[in-house]
């Protein structure tokens, strides 16, 4: 028989399960900004000793020798990062994305960064609609652009501006020579945007 007391615990440790999941998807989606343990506890509305079984039981998760990935605590923040183990494998795609070209979406995000420095990634995710974290990654990757320092909004999210390397490819030798973009041509390009995206 199954008293109240033993289903009121059977069913704290399925949230608890459920929650450790939710977590896992919270650290991939904020990405190199990481979480507090005090954010954690905001967004999941559970308190400390909750939060650390949660983050232990993610840990036993990465623990295993065929997960790629483990939960580090990297100054105030938890974030997921590469296994060191692997760290040879990392350094080969490395350099092969930096021999590669941009892609489209690259040089958009590349765009968005320069007319708007500082900008935080949440930002330029608004303005392209899409998640753009890996395309940040790799724009870092390059010295296209730098972490320049963060925003006084809620997490405090890393600020992202362009660098020397980047004015050096396009010639420049200051951010105030990018060519100025037109009001009009913003206001035709959306509406020619809008137009395609919805004519069919």
């Amino acid at each position: 028989m199954i008293t109240l007391k033993k289903y009121m615990s059977w069913l704290k440790d399925v949230n608890r399960v459920n929650l450790t999941g939710v977590l896992e998807g919270l650290l991939f989606l904020v990405g190199d900004e990481g979480l507090t343990y005090e954010r954690i506890e905001e967004i999941l509305e559970i308190d400390a000793s909750e939060v650390a079984v949660i983050v232990e039981e993610l840990k036993e998760v990465y623990n295993h020798e065929k997960r790629g990935i483990q939960i580090e605590l990297l100054g105030d923040a938890l974030k997921l990062v590469t296994k060191k183990e692997h760290k040879e494998y990392y350094e080969n795609l490395v350099e092969i994305e930096k021999k590669g070209p941009l892609s489209q979406a690259a040089l958009e995000t590349l765009a968005i960064i320069a007319y708007n420095e500082p900008i935080t990634r949440s930002y330029v995710e608004n303005i392209r609609g899409v998640d753009s974290s890996h395309i940040i990654r790799k724009l870092l990757l390059r010295n296209l652009i730098k972490e320049i320092g963060r925003s006084e909004l809620p997490g405090r999210p890393i600020l992202y501006g362009i660098t020397p390397t980047f004015l050096d490819c396009l010639g420049l030798s200051s951010i105030d020579q990018l060519p100025k973009l037109e009001q009009q041509e913003i206001i035709d390009n959306e509406i020619d945007l809008y137009s395609s995206k919805y004519s069919e």
